[in-house]
């Protein structure tokens, strides 16, 4: 390939050039200021292991403390309940508000049907099976006892999944549990193992199945920690099944029960999630609830609470309750930046331009006691140097938030916009900017 004398003589000038430039690349990189009650965010800039790689540890959003762990400290203490494990959790931030032994191993009674429920959504979702399939129980349900929560099946009479789904999440049917769990697994021992693999890849490392209903056995157990996940994860992960948990009631085979939730009918903004009862187990009661930001009402802000071992059925409920209007009423969540808000203007190479546009492209939130907001300091980091191609949406770093020097949370920073590869001229020259660079 023979290059225009013009291009020649850029290239025997480079020298001469590349002490500019490197004045240039030392200079601090344009950057727009977040504005959070003030603050400025810090920049910082991690260098790849490898010379000028491409890789950038793209960070997910989701917050730094485990949900096992407590967030800062509101200026008013947690209600006293009567729960032997509980954990406050805001979903929308992923952050731990507050928790009473919530690494403590209990039992989970129905609760375990969440997990159920997640496998049979995720089914759905893939489209293995469908609402409107037609399944014949097996002879399995005949062992679900009269005193067992049943949707009232019968083994050899054909059911749709639509109708085992609701009867499995509304009126608590151990029967329908059993019957979706050999659709999906193609036996129950089989579903068992795809729970506990699940509880695994989601996290959940104090959790071990060993029914699909949550009959006591000792090989049965979890945290309140592991169901906070558990249920953050469904509502996240499944929003087109999840309004399922609202409904009030359900009928099958012309018997109607109503879903065993009673913060159903106390609280308009609650809209789910599970009861489970043992006597072992206690009264369990995993609530959640979704208000609007008072900052941002285009914004819902969702809270979830779990209670485990409650002594009566009605403490599970006023507990529930008085936990979740302690987190909105103790903690603030703030909206840090807009979607598509520039948060830093930066250099990149071997692109047909020279600069990018970088941001978020969610509706981050920050949860912090309430009094703090203040405090936050956002702080980015991304590795440097950015190379192209870049697409929109292209994680490129982290937004790391901090309150009094402590990391609370962390979302990505995107590209906000598409950065094609430059031609080879272009690609050579940047390659001879970033080797003069190095040195």
């Amino acid at each position: 390939m023979r290059f225009p004398a013009s291009r020649i003589a850029h290239v025997a000038s480079l020298r001469r050039a590349l002490t500019r430039v490197s004045t240039f690349l030392s200079a601090t990189f344009p950057s727009a200021a977040a504005s959070v009650a003030s603050a400025t965010p810090v920049r910082r800039t991690h260098s790849p292991s490898a010379p000028f790689s491409r890789a950038v540890r793209a960070t997910a959003l989701v917050a730094l403390l485990p949900l096992g762990a407590q967030l800062a400290h509101a200026q008013v203490p947690p209600p006293a309940v009567n729960a032997r494990s509980w954990v406050l959790v805001d979903a929308t931030s992923n952050q731990t508000l507050a928790s009473g032994n919530a690494d403590e191993r209990v039992e989970p009674a129905s609760l375990t049907k969440l997990m159920t429920a997640y496998l049979v959504f995720d089914a759905l979702k893939t489209k293995k099976i469908a609402m409107e399939q037609t399944v014949v129980p097996s002879e399995a349900v005949r062992r679900v006892g009269h005193d067992e929560s049943r949707m009232f099946i019968e083994a050899d009479k054909p059911v749709t999944v639509h109708d085992l789904v609701y009867g499995m999440i509304i009126q608590s049917g151990n029967d329908a549990a059993i019957a979706l769990a050999e659709l999906v697994g193609g036996s129950e021992s089989h579903f068992v193992e795809m729970m506990n693999a699940e509880a695994l890849k989601l996290g959940m490392t104090h959790t071990r199945y060993a029914d699909v209903n949550g009959m006591p056995d000792q090989n049965h157990y979890t945290t309140a920690g592991d169901l906070a996940i558990l249920s953050t994860r469904l509502i996240r992960d499944f929003p087109d099944y999840y309004a399922i948990f609202s409904i009030h009631e359900f009928t099958y085979n012309k018997i109607k029960q109503p879903n065993r939730n009673r913060l159903l009918w106390i609280d308009t903004t609650v809209d789910g999630l599970k009861t489970g009862h043992t006597q072992a187990a206690g009264y369990c009661l995993i609530a959640t609830a979704k208000r609007p930001l008072p900052s941002a009402p285009d914004v819902n802000r969702r809270l979830v609470v779990v209670m485990m071992g409650e002594p009566k059925e009605s403490d599970r409920v006023q507990d529930s309750l008085k936990m979740l209007n302690y987190g909105y009423q103790a903690y603030d969540a703030v909206r840090l930046y807009k979607p598509g808000q520039v948060i830093e203007t930066a250099r990149i190479y071997k692109g047909v331009q020279s600069t990018v546009k970088l941001g978020v492209n969610a509706n981050p939130l920050i949860t912090v006691p309430k009094g703090s907001a203040d405090k936050m300091k956002p702080v980015v980091e991304r590795t440097e140097p950015l190379l192209a191609p870049l697409a929109v949406g292209q994680s490129v770093g982290t937004i790391k938030v901090q309150v009094d020097g402590k990391d609370v949370t962390s979302f990505p920073l995107v590209a906000l916009e598409a950065v094609p590869q430059a031609g080879l001229f272009g690609r050579l020259w940047d390659s001879a900017v970033l080797m003069f660079h190095k040195k």
